[in-house]
């Protein structure tokens, strides 16, 4: 029997770790298990993860996606895995002790809102322009140097590691190849580095402006190198109650998430546009070579780099989606998982005057105001639960929305593609195409982020001289148009009633309220 060889990713994500497992010569999906990990918040505005807890979960993710890999091939053994791909919730940042590899506490989650004071006195001192032209990132809290910054204030263990040349710093990919290579590699990519707020675009590398300006030591950073990559990290002593994996496989791939959706969905082109809905939801457009960084409150990326050439992309964030599917799970106990929202919004007749603003964890794009709070405008006695089901599914639609306006004098796009859990969702697809006008197409497989780091590896894998004999390599198949969902405005009797520009005008009338009342440039209280 032939043996067969597989592609291993690994999707490090904001509420659970992900390992699939791909055939390495046509990339298949063959299988995949998440596993979930507790969300910490210490106090009102702090979002914190455990980083043992993450290791724990792709322990855990691994070792479930192993059984039922052998339950297909029992032939199937960790020596047949001939690359790794890593894709990571991106700006979540992560310190830890370059020699002994033991986290410095938990990481900053990207939600977090801890520095929003720091990010808006560096506004008030002019520095808004600058950044934005160096790094295509606004000051908020959202990226990562700011979260490096308090962590050095406020964390005397960190400080002294600086001091002594033990400290490592990084995004959550980082961490996970210095964990398993054994502490050799210390890297990140083009993608990741381009969230920190420390990246120059035009420099393609760190800034050692703005290091200074965060008071972040050179020598704490990782090495940028490609997303698709040639042997920049193996395998090595990942055995010892971790993962049992051989040493020497090769990390062939590194890549954001919301970047490895885009690039997973075949994104590959100028004008190519994707929504990820996940815990929050992500807008990315891919412009190609053209490096612009315009002040319309959209950023701009780094979409994926390969043999030193990089593609850029726009991109709008919204920060929380799924994450408000889960708070009325979670909070309120009126659904018992994601799914039932669905059925539930269904079930009434919407309110033309119920609204709801996810600003949960503040509001994203084009407004940055991280002091924002959620809100539901025009309750009465008689709303009911699916009433703001149907409220809050909307909201998600609409944000998107207000995003691609902004980006209305830059692109034109004709279709846009969606992906993440979230996305499952008809009810969600259909406003959202109801809203924009455009076709919106969902592809049966809504993995895409664990797919474009595989298919990110699968170009390592292919380009490295070192390269196992995989027989006739093929170029990996797109996802195909036979396995695609697509909705079309006016196709659902529900939507096409009540949902509508006018709505999107007044709901943007309420966001613009909430981002009044909760003025960006008060500092919010903590403790």
């Amino acid at each position: 029997m032939k043996t067969i060889r597989y592609i291993m990713a690994i999707d490090q994500g904001t509420t659970g770790t992900q390992v699939s497992f791909f055939r390495a010569h046509d990339l298949l999906p063959c299988v995949g298990t998440k596993t979930e990990f507790k969300q910490h918040y210490p106090h009102p505005g702090w979002v914190e993860h455990d980083l043992e807890e993450i290791q724990q979960s792709l322990k855990i993710a691994y070792g479930a996606s192993v059984s039922k890999l052998r339950e297909q091939d029992p032939a199937f053994n960790p020596s047949h895995i001939v690359a790794i791909g890593i894709t990571n919730q991106r700006e979540t940042s992560c310190a830890w002790s370059r020699s002994s590899g033991k986290p410095f506490g938990p990481a900053i989650v990207w939600q977090d809102r801890r520095t929003a004071h720091a990010c808006q006195m560096r506004r008030q001192r002019g520095l808004q322009s600058k950044v934005l032209q160096k790094t295509g990132l606004v000051l908020d809290p959202y990226f990562s140097a700011s979260k490096f910054e308090w962590m050095l204030k406020n964390q005397p263990e960190i400080s002294r590691a600086g001091n002594n040349q033990d400290l490592c710093f990084g995004t959550v990919d980082s961490w996970l190849v210095f964990l398993i290579t054994g502490g050799r590699f210390h890297i990140t990519d083009h993608t990741n580095a381009s969230r920190t707020q420390i990246y120059d675009l035009h420099l393609k590398n760190w800034c050692p402006e703005l290091a200074a300006e965060f008071g972040i030591p050179n020598h704490a950073l990782p090495k940028i190198v490609n997303s698709s990559m040639d042997l920049d990290g193996e395998t090595q002593a990942v055995t010892l109650g971790f993962l049992d994996l051989p040493d020497g496989i090769p990390i062939l791939s590194m890549i954001g998430d919301q970047q490895s959706s885009l690039f997973g969905l075949g994104g590959t082109h100028e004008g190519d546009g994707k929504i990820t809905f996940g815990t929050g939801a992500f807008l990315l457009v891919n412009t190609g070579d053209k490096l612009t960084c315009p002040n319309d409150g959209c950023l701009t990326t780094v979409a994926h780099s390969s043999r030193g050439n990089l593609t850029y992309a726009r991109e709008g964030s919204a920060f929380i989606a799924g994450a408000a599917v889960q708070f009325l799970r979670d909070n309120f106990g009126w659904i018992k998982n994601a799914a039932e929202i669905e059925p539930l919004a269904r079930s009434c007749t919407p309110d033309p005057n119920l609204y709801f603003i996810p600003a949960l964890s503040g509001l994203g794009a084009p407004h940055w105001n991280p002091n924002a709070k959620g809100a539901i405008f025009g309750l009465t006695r008689g709303t009911t639960q699916a009433q703001i089901a149907f409220a809050v599914l909307e909201s998600l639609a609409f944000q998107n929305a207000q995003i691609i306006n902004c980006l209305k004098g830059a692109l034109d796009l004709h279709e846009v593609r969606i992906d993440g859990g979230a996305s499952a969702n008809n009810l969600l697809a259909q406003m959202q195409a109801q809203i924009l006008g455009k076709k919106v197409i969902r592809n049966k497989y809504l993995e895409t982020t664990s797919y474009g780091a595989a298919k990110a590896a699968w170009l390592g894998l292919n380009e490295s001289s070192a390269s196992p004999n995989l027989g006739t390599k093929i170029v990996p198949p797109e996802l195909q148009e036979s396995d695609m969902t697509v909705f079309t405005p006016d196709t659902d009797t529900l939507v096409a009633k009540h949902t509508n520009q006018s709505r999107l005008r007044q709901w943007q009338k309420t966001c613009n309220a909430i981002n009044s009342f909760y003025d960006s440039g008060e500092e919010p209280s903590s403790a």
